[in-house]
């Protein structure tokens, strides 16, 4: 017999500075409202951190890179899951390698980091009596994960600004100039920290405006739509689409869920 479902309980934190900077939210997540169901996740850039808290094994911690694919997760009445939403670019001071080399990669922590390292910090959480100090001992070991200083490049903060505040407006060689540098020296330290070309991250940031545009929308036309958020034709727009969601858009207002990027399985 399949488990009963059972009330969801989703709580978030946002740190205070210097993590604020970096760290869009931590999350806590325990429930489902049915048994078992399958989601695609869409893709947003950034960076995401989830530990699997009913699970209890270093292995069931894991880091999912910039991604500009959708993938699929399993969700069950069972989970307890504890997690850090990164901003773009947000992950790079707590990791060696260039975020790039993680693009569309989903890691174990522990090869990451080391098993005995995040072994440690699962009991931590595990053990902690309330969501609230979960998320304090997540933070404290956020801090001390950090093996670059607390900042960002000033080229890419500025190009990631631009970029999510109007995507596609500018070319990398366009911004390259804004921030003073050639155009292949921008490239490189951009997707160093953020993990994408300046371009498909415009794309993605994109594709995410739109969907949170139209998520209290039921009827839609698609051309309008498009021409809205700076598709320069219909072609265009559901070439970029079904990259990135899988499906087509009327097939995504059919499956899209209450959490902007989770959809169901058909």
């Amino acid at each position: 017999m399949a488990p009963a479902p059972r009330q969801v309980v989703f709580k978030t934190y946002v740190p205070e500075k210097p993590l604020s900077e970096f760290v869009g939210l931590f999350w806590y997540w325990r429930g489902h409202d049915v048994s078992y169901s399958r989601e695609r996740v869409l893709p947003t850039g950034t960076v995401e951190l989830v530990i699997d808290l009913a699970n209890g094994r270093a292995s069931a911690a894991g880091l999912s890179g910039p991604r500009s694919q959708f993938f699929v997760i399993e969700r069950r009445v069972q989970d307890e899951l504890l997690g850090i939403h990164f901003k773009p670019g947000g992950a790079f001071p707590f990791l060696k390698a260039p975020l790039d080399e993680l693009h569309n990669l989903n890691l174990s922590l522990a090869d990451l980091w080391g098993e005995k390292n995040v072994g440690e910090l699962i009991g931590l959480v595990h053990e902690a009596p309330t969501i609230d100090l979960k998320f304090q001992i997540l933070e404290k070991w956020l801090l001390l994960a950090a093996n670059r200083p607390l900042q960002h490049h000033p080229a890419a903060s500025f190009a990631v600004s631009e970029f999510r505040r109007t995507p596609g407006l500018l070319t990398s060689a366009e911004m390259a100039e804004r921030v003073g540098f050639s155009q292949r020296r921008f490239i490189e330290i951009f997707r160093g920290e953020v993990g994408l070309t300046p371009k498909l991250f415009c794309r993605v940031q994109r594709f995410q405006q739109l969907i949170g545009g139209i998520k209290n929308q039921d009827a839609i036309d698609w051309a309008d739509a498009a021409l809205a958020y700076g598709y320069y034709d219909q072609a265009h727009f559901i070439h970029d689409f079904q990259q990135f969601a899988g499906l087509t858009p009327t097939e995504y207002l059919g499956l899209r869920t209450d959490h902007l990027n989770h959809v169901k399985m058909q």
